[in-house]
């Protein structure tokens, strides 16, 4: 038996029977591209709907989180690497994560309603390597008559994005950073993100986070071309821009200076009507 081709994302993993995506959550099994973290929650939490960010959905809502395993990034700064960097057998052994079936998980969100929680995020890792269960639960949640949010860094083919769009209410899209050769350092491919973006925008609530890093994606022209292209789609899409701290491997520089992240953001706010900071 040969490799298959996983298309998922930008990465078109060509895989042998029996092995893993660059994700570390599709795998071949016996010919067949599976999602191989189906179901397997590492976290669960009901958070403040302002913790996505989503500054202007719903505002002082609570939303059930979920999060399994898995990222088709790389990024050395990922606040989550504890579970984004791992497999299943790692998320079993050190994470013990727990299997929650889209019934179950609605389920669970429907009993929070009564402390006030509106529905489900898929979140912490990148939720769109599991596409599938984001589809399968997000449609029961929305049968429940809650709301679906993802946060995502967007780098997954058009396909896959129509799979779970009709039961997506708003999305927090990662944009990086407004450079294709950024996006190779951290294993993207910019343009996916852009027509994932351009996309989602026109069919759901949409707003983007930018983690200003120093010296990598901090310069003004390139907030200044970022804001411009967001605000050709949509001037009202909503932008954080966010400030960076050290974590994972990525502690060779200090947080990015607040004065610096007010700055871009005002630079973004000569093109969009709806610009946050945070982090600050």
């Amino acid at each position: 038996m040969g490799k298959t081709v996983c298309y998922t994302c930008m990465h078109r993993c060509s895989l042998n029977p029996g092995q893993q995506g660059i994700c570390l959550a599709r795998k071949n099994v016996e010919g067949k591209i599976i999602c191989d973290n189906y179901g397997m929650a590492t976290s669960l939490a009901l958070d403040p709907i302002e913790k996505k960010p989503l500054k202007m959905y719903r505002p002082g809502s609570l939303i059930l989180s979920v999060g399994s395993f898995g990222c088709n990034l790389k990024c050395p700064f990922c606040q989550n690497h504890e579970i984004s960097m791992i497999d299943k057998k790692t998320a079993r052994e050190t994470i013990g994560s727990i299997y929650i079936s889209p019934e179950e998980l609605t389920d669970r969100a429907l009993e929070c309603r009564k402390e006030g929680n509106i529905g489900v995020a898929f979140t912490y890792n990148e939720p769109l390597v599991g596409w599938e269960y984001v589809r399968d639960a997000a449609r029961l949640v929305k049968e429940a008559g809650m709301d679906n949010v993802l946060v995502t860094n967007g780098s997954v083919s058009l396909e896959v994005l129509e799979q779970v769009l009709p039961y997506i209410d708003a999305m927090n899209i990662d944009l990086k950073g407004f450079r294709e050769a950024y996006y190779r350092k951290l294993g993207g491919d910019f343009e996916t993100v852009k027509a994932f973006i351009a996309r989602a925008a026109g069919s759901c609530h949409v707003e983007l986070t930018t983690l200003i890093v120093p010296g990598e994606n901090d310069g003004p022209k390139e907030m200044e071309e970022e804001a411009e292209w967001i605000a050709s789609i949509n001037r009202e899409i909503p932008l954080h821009v966010s400030r960076f701290f050290p974590l994972y491997r990525m502690k060779d520089r200090g947080a990015t200076e607040r004065k610096a992240v007010y700055a871009l953001a005002d630079i973004a706010r000569k093109h969009l009507e709806n610009v946050f900071v945070g982090n600050c």
